[in-house]
């Protein structure tokens, strides 16, 4: 193990602004990721993006001709000291907020960035490093493209069959295209499909608050009873939620008026932000940022999801307060929902969500236990506690070969 300032180890460069480049193939990075695509690139290698404002601990890669904007850094990284993703996977583990030069927003400059120490192993042990990481991450993005990909078919089936209405008449054929009879609903200011009903959101489903046991005694929590916050489902983004960061115990469930939710509840943040939702995958329960349903039917649980997605908008409209707005219990128990007449199409296009949704589902389960293995590994690749085996270091599937120095075999 070797130690570098890493102005030795790549060359930081200045993005620009794109604005006038027209739309092409090229990616164009920002802070948060791909802001869009253009027709010209800025490299064409092996890159590290360094944040030069804003968030500072969002630093990225790419490996592909791409462009960054003028608030991102990119780099040109010397590839005979230094892996690019191994360099890259390095300084995602350090923190990077004691090297702040901005007065109101966040910023980095080169030498802030040029006097930061980096211990390096040689590189072919780097490159075999690096081989492992980006693996697992490479399967991670395929499992979240491929779940993106199911979404936006099983979103599609939602709008085409219960928002257009061109579910399968009795004949097969698109219902409201095919000329089925509609009538105007004054409570949804639309028209439905006739026989169709709406209902308020109490008849459909069991509206439940959660709570928050008291945070100053420890016996309430880390205990085996999941607990939800809306901050799990902002940093987990998934249609799914079966783990928060923090469990309680019985204790603290009885010490508390929040409830206890089951499987295939549908969970709403109704504060802090309005309008994270998912569905839960296991009992739990939540904080009182939430209002959460449990379906009548609970074959519901996939309509109701799409429903409260689509409809969005409406429910954060019915927000109030002064410090942030809340939706209160009371008015999602007064909101209008659509009640699906043909029960034959309705039947058809749960078995279709479902088979979609189990899909997604072990791809979600799959994506966390992936990158919780990264996660583990990560900082024992890098201070040099596990090194990879020249012959075994290969992902396939969920496992990879490690040995652990002076400890076990993984």
């Amino acid at each position: 193990m070797k130690e570098y300032k890493l102005s030795q180890l790549l060359e930081i460069k200045n993005g620009k602004d794109h604005k006038e480049l027209p739309n092409g193939d090229y990616p164009v990075f920002g802070s948060g990721g791909v802001m869009r695509y253009v027709n010209e690139y800025l490299y064409d290698k092996p890159s590290i993006l360094l944040p030069r404002k804003g968030s500072l601990n969002n630093i990225q890669y790419c490996d592909v001709p791409f462009w960054t904007v003028d608030t991102l850094y990119f780099t040109e990284v010397n590839e005979k000291i230094a892996c690019p993703y191994y360099l890259y996977s390095y300084l995602c583990l350090l923190d990077l907020s004691g090297l702040d030069t901005g007065t109101g927003v966040p910023s980095m400059t080169f030498d802030s960035y040029y006097n930061i120490k980096v211990i390096l192993p040689e590189i072919e042990e780097q490159k075999r490093v690096a081989s492992v990481l980006q693996n697992l991450d490479y399967k991670i993005a395929l499992n979240r493209q491929i779940n993106d990909n199911l979404e936006a078919m099983a979103k599609q089936l939602y709008d085409y069959w219960f928002v257009q209405f061109d579910f399968p008449n009795e004949e097969g054929k698109p219902y409201k295209s095919s000329g089925g009879a509609m009538v105007w609903n004054e409570r949804l200011k639309r028209e439905i499909p006739i026989g169709w009903q709406v209902e308020n959101l109490k008849d459909f489903a069991e509206i439940k608050n959660g709570a928050t046991p008291s945070t100053t005694d420890e016996a309430n929590y880390s205990g085996d009873i999941v607990w939800i916050t809306p901050k799990d489902l902002s940093d987990q983004q998934s249609k799914f939620v079966y783990q928060g960061e923090r469990n309680i115990t019985k204790q603290g469930f009885n010490s508390c008026s929040t409830s206890m939710l089951p499987t295939n509840s549908v969970l709403m943040s109704s504060r802090a932000p309005i309008g994270l939702v998912s569905i839960a995958k296991h009992e739990v329960c939540t904080n009182q940022g939430f209002k959460s349903f449990i379906p009548k039917d609970m074959n519901d649980s996939i309509y109701l999801y799409y429903y409260i997605k689509h409809h969005i908008k409406q429910i954060e409209q019915l927000g109030t307060g002064t410090t942030f707005k809340e939706v209160s219990r009371d008015d999602l128990c007064k909101f209008p929902i659509l009640v699906i007449g043909a029960k034959d199409a309705y039947k058809q296009w749960i078995v279709l969500q479902d088979e979609i949704a189990n899909k997604q589902f072990v791809l979600t389960k799959e994506i966390a236990a992936l990158t919780k293995q990264r996660d583990e590994l990560l900082p024992l690749l890098m201070n040099g506690q596990a090194s990879v085996n020249y012959h075994l270091s290969k992902c396939q599937s969920n496992y990879i070969v490690l040995f652990i120095k002076e400890k076990c075999q993984v």
